[in-house]
């Protein structure tokens, strides 16, 4: 099995065997719903709320390897766990708590990447929202790839709904019209 795959794998386990509401993001959804890249790591987000998160950062700190000296209080500044699958592959473990991460893991279905491999993944909506906000030239090739492969079959109120607040609290008012200039490219308008 690939190494990516048996790692994922692995993590998700841990996470339906404890019953975490979780969803894969980054390269893997990349995979599913955009123009597949080289990834190393994985990336996934873990509905914890705010002020739960000790349990979380607990459990996957005592199970897998961490990956950063002081991880237990790196992951409760920054809201990530950053730790290893058993076979070495990095994982970022984002600890969701807002609405859009909760509405990004409740819209979380499976895929069968191959056999034996079903994993959840957001939608290509959320992953959408994500990489846009994100904006760095990577996460824009990885829209531009989503929008072309799922062209037409995407909901764009839904996009705007969720990256809109999300654009006011960063600040950023450049976000929502390059998004909607990459869409009209990819539409060829």
């Amino acid at each position: 099995m690939n190494p990516l795959f048996e790692a994922a794998v692995q993590v998700q386990r841990f996470l339906e065997l404890r019953g975490w509401a979780f969803c894969f993001i980054g390269g893997l959804a990349v995979a599913r719903w955009g123009e597949p890249r080289a990834t190393q790591d994985l990336d996934l987000t873990v509905l914890a709320g705010f002020g739960q998160e000790e349990p979380y950062i607990d459990a996957v700190l005592e199970h897998f390897t961490p990956r950063v000296a002081d991880a237990h209080d790196f992951a409760r500044q920054s809201r990530v766990v950053l730790f290893r699958a058993a076979n070495g592959v990095p994982v970022d473990m984002a600890l969701g708590g807002i609405p859009f991460e909760e509405g990004m893991v409740g819209r979380a279905t499976a895929f069968a990447y191959a056999p034996e491999v079903s994993l959840v993944t957001c939608s290509a909506e959320d992953l959408i929202v994500q990489k846009a906000f994100a904006g760095r030239s990577r996460d824009w090739a990885d829209v531009e790839g989503v929008i072309a492969r799922q062209t037409g079959a995407l909901d764009w109120n839904y996009v705007h709904e969720q990256l809109g607040p999300l654009c006011e609290a960063k600040e950023d008012s450049t976000i929502l019209p390059r998004l909607d200039e990459v869409r009209r490219q990819a539409a060829g308008e």
